[in-house]
């Protein structure tokens, strides 16, 4: 039986959310392209996003450089410890992530010292061959700035977009004249030389993140830590997403960084296959001190901020991240909905199987479809009539091609909420047929109240 992740795949490029990148040339691996819906959907879920966050009091944005000073990514422990272990095949070379290739083996990864795994007994999933020992491989990507490729003027593609947080956490208090706790929002792309990437945009080389670091009082830490937890599961089921296939898995002692208090991952059955069901869509952690502590040796500037004694100290940081493009692929798979047998009323259609992506109305990225019922001059013209109006206030798309079934089912498949057909009645009474997408329930409007008919629709 064919997976639901491979259907949407499938779906995603055919009807325009996102492409192979670089696919006349053979593609590129593990880089993709978002295409006219798919960026309308994404633009969607940022700006979810980012609305969430600012509303919140003391929660300001921020739009850090891609490319920093390189002694940002000593002090983040990047250039030692960012790393994956890897081997390769001796026989076919290829290259795995040695706790992938474990997990799928259903062995729990251990690479501490004294660990009884040996690599090398196991065999290439590809081949058969004999693996190498584990090595360490920085996800870092290189390059240089200036014109003279030298080690001197090497810098990196962030792997992520907090550190540009950290290093601008005493401009942003004092220009926006904040007192903790305060939060700073941003929304941007990283890069990660990933060894295994794959399940389409699951995990990418590059890829955009959306992240919060909360910036509190250690007392108050731990309560917001718990407030975060809630804010962010609140958000999921706003948006439609179903909590059965939302899990919070908290961290176990051994699985937390030396700085960190606690940690938890909200997961999203993804379904990629029977061993890999839940995986992770969002992290939030208590990061402690230890940020801006290594940013406040490595500068020598100080980062402290005045209790209300009047003494100097390091607040804790609370983070949320969650990565865009998986979030993207969460909501597409929430929503994909398979109706058997179709939904319509003609002979044609009771005989298919129909799709419907069952988006949000703030997360689809056409909110209405303007169908006339033919292609005649009256009607066409009648028809970009309220497509220009509309369209001054929302995402819409007009077609007229192919028989009023089909139209309706295209714009099912890419998830608009409301199609609104214009027919020959409209001619004489200027109303037109408004079907919503969910309950096929058709309302007549005149043309004259759509403005504020829509206005109800979207009041979210």
């Amino acid at each position: 039986m064919e997976r639901k992740f491979d259907k949407v795949v499938a779906l995603a490029k055919a009807r325009g959310f996102v492409f192979p990148s670089s696919e006349i040339y053979g593609g590129l691996g593990s880089i993709n392209d978002y295409g006219p819906l798919g960026v309308e959907l994404k633009n969607n879920i940022k700006k979810a996003w980012w609305d969430f966050m600012l509303s919140h009091r003391n929660i300001v944005g921020l739009d850090s450089g891609i490319l920093m000073h390189p002694k940002i990514w000593e002090a983040s422990g990047h250039v030692a410890g960012f790393s994956d272990p890897l081997v390769d095949c001796k026989k076919c070379k290829s290259r795995f992530r040695a706790d992938h290739l474990l997990e799928s083996l259903g062995i729990k990864p251990d690479f501490s010292p004294g660990s009884k795994i040996d690599m090398k007994k196991l065999a290439c999933p590809e081949c058969g061959g004999e693996l190498t020992d584990i090595r360490q491989f920085n996800l870092m990507f290189k390059t240089f700035i200036g014109p003279v490729e030298s080690e001197a003027n090497q810098i990196y593609l962030r792997p992520e977009t907090a550190q540009g947080i950290y290093v601008n956490f005493l401009n942003v208090k004092e220009s926006m004249r904040l007192k903790v706790p305060f939060g700073i929002a941003q929304i941007g792309k990283a890069f990660r030389n990933e060894i295994t990437p794959g399940n389409f945009i699951f995990r990418m080389r590059e890829f955009e993140q959306m992240e919060m670091q909360y910036f509190v009082e250690e007392k108050e830490s731990m309560q917001a830590f718990k407030d975060w937890r809630e804010l962010r599961r609140e958000w999921y089921l706003s948006l439609g997403m179903n909590e059965k296939n939302l899990r919070f898995r908290e961290h176990e002692s051994d699985e937390l960084a030396h700085y960190a208090k606690a940690a938890i991952d909200i997961e999203y059955n993804f379904g990629f296959s029977e061993n890999e069901s839940f995986k992770e869509l969002e992290g939030i952690h208590h990061r402690g001190t230890w940020d801006l502590s290594r940013h406040q040796e490595y500068s020598g500037q100080k980062l402290t901020v005045k209790d209300e004694e009047n003494k100097d100290y390091l607040p804790t940081v609370v983070e949320t991240s969650i990565g865009a493009d998986r979030a993207f692929l969460a909501f597409m798979l929430e929503a994909y909905t398979e109706i058997e047998g179709g939904r319509s009323t003609t002979t044609e259609s009771n005989k298919e199987k129909e799709v419907v992506l069952k988006l949000h109305p703030k997360l689809a990225p056409i909110k209405i479809a303007i169908l006339p019922l033919s292609k005649k001059e009256n009607l066409s013209a009648k028809a970009e009539s309220v497509y220009a109006e509309l369209s001054k206030h929302y995402r819409v798309q007009y077609d007229e091609t192919g028989s009023i079934g089909k139209r309706y089912r295209r714009q099912d498949e890419i998830g608009t909420p409301y199609c609104l057909t214009v027919d020959f009645d409209t001619l004489e009474n200027n109303k037109v047929t408004v079907r919503d997408r969910d309950t096929m329930k058709q309302d007549l409007v005149d043309i004259a109240e759509l403005e504020a008919y829509f206005l109800e629709k979207f009041n979210f």
